[in-house]
Order: structure tokens, then sequence, then C-alpha cells
């Protein structure tokens, strides 16, 4: 069952003159599978489509270690402040101009049965009637013997940080099956994301869970099915159809990234201040992320993944002319044009970060076939195809010292909020 076009555009909450008019979805080829195209003159800097999510969830190990996020739509749920003092490890850091935090606490709601915070009622609404009144464990959140509980803790034994994916994702399907009058509406929609081989499957697998894999997918599919089996959905629950699933949300999850700190930090730069004034800020902030790249490394933000229906349809280039971020601070993703994008031109953006596309052909494709399984055509490698089929002494280091490429979702600049 193929998903509709209404499906599709369905879950794009705005841009100017709308996503259904400025792009369309056209089969490309059988090796690319679809693509994004623009039906009209989209300028540089232009918001091509804002999308939301058919579902998200925060990375585990993110939560666990209180990157704290509405449970539906994962805006950072921590001032601005709170964020630098843990960050930084310095409970009495103090951030200037506290007045550009947009988080509103007062806001905030819990469910009523198991707590789980939300940012507004109608964060809590809208999870409610999607999927929480089947995933909510109530009294028994903190239980370890509830099925759920232990299927995380299984999850989080076996895919430890930095993560790129979630079985809470997976979960959060089903439950919206589960929950849903129209259990076909939703099925037709997962279908739209990309499926790949049986031996593409594995090598996907393999990639999250490690050398160990096929053990701890089997006690993974068993946990799974103990919390949520649904008739409907019986094939995702076999071994080939837990795979399949598995697989999808590895290929299609789109890493998400929030901030409240990143926030103040972009309402700061907006401020008009005097030159000393600007200059005493812009170093207070430098010496700040200096701090919390000592205390804390790379792991700033909320982090989580979600599927999203027409930013999956969007291909891959070295060379993009269009770029994802989430500058809501929630799961609202934005789909932004680096360049004016002709009518008839495919929108592409790119699944790899700015240093990656900085390197060689050769170490480009090296990351893409092991996090995406696809050689890439685009423009620039084509223009250099005839490159030495190696990497430079300098990227070998690099390898040596990195070990294998960063995972996939370092790709989808969840950082960019």
């Amino acid at each position: 069952m193929a998903a509709s076009m209404c499906d599709v555009f369905s879950f794009c909450v705005g841009v100017a003159g709308g996503a259904r008019g400025s792009v369309e979805v056209r089969f490309v080829s059988s090796a690319k599978g679809k693509g994004l195209f623009a039906t009209q003159l989209i300028r540089k800097g232009e918001t091509i489509f804002i999308e939301r999510p058919l579902v998200a969830s925060q990375f585990l190990w993110n939560a666990l270690y209180r990157y704290r996020a509405c449970d539906h739509c994962l805006r950072a749920l921590e001032k601005a402040e709170e964020n630098a003092q843990r960050l930084t490890g310095k409970p009495g850091q103090v951030l200037p101009h506290p007045e550009l935090c947009s988080v509103r606490k007062d806001l905030h709601q819990n469910c009523p049965r198991c707590q789980v915070t939300y940012c507004s009622a109608e964060c809590r609404l809208a999870a409610a009637e999607q999927y929480h009144q089947i995933l909510c464990p109530g009294p028994s959140q903190d239980d370890p013997r509830h099925p759920l509980n232990k299927l995380q803790e299984a999850w989080r034994s076996v895919h430890y940080p930095p993560e790129t994916a979630s079985i809470m994702l997976m979960a959060r399907m089903v439950a919206t099956v589960k929950q849903a009058k129209d259990k076909d509406h939703w099925v037709r929609l997962f279908s739209h994301f990309c499926s790949k081989t049986a031996n593409e499957e594995e090598e996907i697998v393999h990639k999250l869970l490690g050398d160990k894999f096929k053990g701890q997918l089997e006690l993974l599919r068993r946990l799974f099915t103990e919390a949520l089996y649904e008739e409907t959905l019986s094939q995702w629950f076999t071994p080939d159809g837990f795979r399949s699933l598995f697989a999808l949300v590895g290929t299609n999850g789109q890493g998400i990234g929030t901030s409240s700190l990143s926030q103040w930090v972009h309402a700061c730069d907006a401020l008009e201040l005097k030159p000393q004034e600007r200059e005493q800020l812009d170093t207070f902030i430098d010496q700040l992320y200096k701090d919390i790249e000592a205390a804390t490394g790379e792991f700033l933000n909320c982090e989580g993944s979600g599927l999203f229906v027409l930013q999956s349809c969007c291909n891959h280039s070295c060379v993009p002319n269009a770029e994802t971020s989430f500058p809501e601070n929630n799961f609202l993703l934005h789909v932004t044009a680096l360049e004016d994008i002709e009518p008839g031109e495919e929108i592409c953006i790119s699944y790899l970060d700015c240093c990656q596309r900085e390197r060689s052909r050769h170490s480009r494709h090296k990351i893409l076939r092991e996090n995406y399984l696809f050689v890439c055509s685009c423009p620039k490698c084509l223009a250099e195809a005839d490159d030495p089929n190696v990497t430079s002494e300098e990227e070998e280091e690099e390898d040596e010292e990195e070990g294998e490429p960063e995972d996939a979702e370092l790709g989808d600049e969840m950082t960019d909020v």
C-alpha cells in the first residue's frame, strides 16, 4: 500500500506559498527511488517546507543523562541558565539577559498517570490521542519488571552513546497503529519509507548493534512482542518483519536536536548592542562553550530521532542545495534553500556534515556506503571520478584515531537548532 501525496503533504505545517505548491515527489530511478523536485522558483534562504514527524522519540541514554525534553515534541525543558549550569558542571553559572530564554515552565504539564513531562497541554493531548494511551506505564513508570522498561533497558545495553536510533521510535509506530481508528491510514504512511534487501537490512542492523547483532535482535524482538504485539501488524513481529522495521528506522530516522541554551545564544546574537557590550557578550559566550566542552564534550543537546515523510524523499548530494534544521527548539523540521532552485530541479540535502563533505571522494563514499548503503553520483563525485581511490595521509591518520566513521545521524546535523 503506497501513501498518497495527500497523506505525504498532510504533515507539512507551513511555508510561504505552501509545500504542496512549491515541491512534488517524483520517481527518479530504481537506484535512487523517489526524489523531491521544485515546481516553482525557490530563492536562496527561503523555507521550502516545514514538516512535523509521523513519530519522534528522545534517545534513551540522552534522557537517562538528564537532558530534559518534552516527551512528545522534544522541546528542551530546562531554562537556558539551568542548561548551562548542568553542562558546565557549575551550579552557580549565571547567564546575562535571562529574559531571552524562551522556555515557559508555567506551561509544562505531566501525564497524570506516569508523570512524563510535556512542554504544553497541546503536546500532552497530542501524545494521548496518538500513542500514549498504549505506552503509558502508569504507576509502573520506574518498575524494572514492566515490559516497556525491560525493552528499554535491553536497548540501552546494546546501543551506547553516541546514539543513532531508539527502540521507542518503533514502539511509538506500533502504538500509533494500535490506538488509531483508521489503522490502514497509518500503515500506508509507514509503508512510504524506503525498503532494503535482506542483506542490506542485516548490514544496517549490524551497524546499530555490533558483531553480536543476531542474538541481540532476537532478544529485542521477543521483548518488543511481549510489550506491544498487535494483530494488525503481525508481520512486524516476525524475525524478518522486525529486521525490516529495524532497518526502516535505522535508514530513515532523521536526527533531532534541541537546546534552550542554543536558543538563548541565537537571541543574544540578535540583540542591538554597543560595540563594547557586543564584544563582552561574545567573549562570555565563547568562554561558556569552552567550559561546556571541557566538562561535557560534544553532547550539548536533547537528542532523538523522527520519521519525516516528505524529508525522507530528499536525496543526498555532496553539494546540497538545501539543508535541514530545527530552529523552533522542537521536532518541527525546516528545509531551507542554500541557493536558488529552479523549477524542475531536484531538492537535495546532505547526509554528511560540513567537515565530511570536504573530504576526498573515496572517504565520502566510504561513509555513505557504510551508513546508507549507496554510492553517490552527485555532480561533485562525478567531477572527482578520476581521483585516486585512496584517502590522503591526513585522512588515514584521522580514520586511525577515530576508528569507524561516525554513525549516520551525524549527517543529519542535529545541532542546527
